[in-house]
């Protein structure tokens, strides 16, 4: 991921004082990044696994988000996450600064080949140091969903999944076909 001119790290209020800039940008540790564009099989998934959910829930209840927003994770050192896809219980969202300071209950990460696990792994550990109930990891190359449980204060596995129908666990009313995530 590239990174912006400015050396060293900004504090959240330095952040929020900063001029927008018209990329996808995140901020790890205090480190803004800008993330490079996702390829068009990772905007069909994403644009699918919206499709597929818009269907199924209840908007007066529930806000689905897809790679739109800002996540604050946490303020010091700030950390900053633009998720490809979380769902949120409208009476849970914190909403500060216009960046959503909650959990959302649940996540989607569509990887892309660039990612490396190091890097995974530290959105994982975001997600579960704010409490994310559950999180999809959806792998293109693989065509195949990770499904990791909060259990314990841990994100853990609880299945890598190639087919059939997956629900999430806090949206049991919600059933996606995994057949379905895929790009035509």
């Amino acid at each position: 991921m590239a990174t912006l001119p400015k050396t060293g790290t900004v504090t959240y209020e330095e952040w929020l004082q900063m001029p927008a800039v018209n990329a996808k940008e995140e901020v790890v540790n205090g480190e803004i990044r800008i993330v490079p564009p996702n390829k068009l099989p990772h905007a069909n998934i994403v644009d699918n696994l919206t499709a597929l959910f818009h269907k199924q829930l209840d908007r007066s209840v529930t806000l689905l988000y897809a790679s739109t927003f800002g996540l604050v994770i946490r303020r010091e050192p700030l950390t900053c996450r633009t998720p490809d896809m979380v769902l949120f219980e409208r009476s849970t969202m914190v909403v500060e600064d216009g960046f959503v300071h909650s959990a959302p209950q649940f996540g989607i990460e569509v990887l892309s080949p660039s990612e490396r696990r190091p890097e995974i792994t530290e959105k994982l550990r975001d997600y579960e140091s704010i409490g994310t109930a559950e999180v999809w990891l959806v792998s293109p190359e693989a065509a195949t969903v990770e499904v990791l449980v909060l259990d314990d204060g841990e994100l853990r596995r609880s299945a890598i999944v190639a087919e059939g129908v997956l629900q999430p666990k806090h949206f049991p009313a919600v059933q996606i076909d995994i057949a379905e995530i895929w790009p035509d």
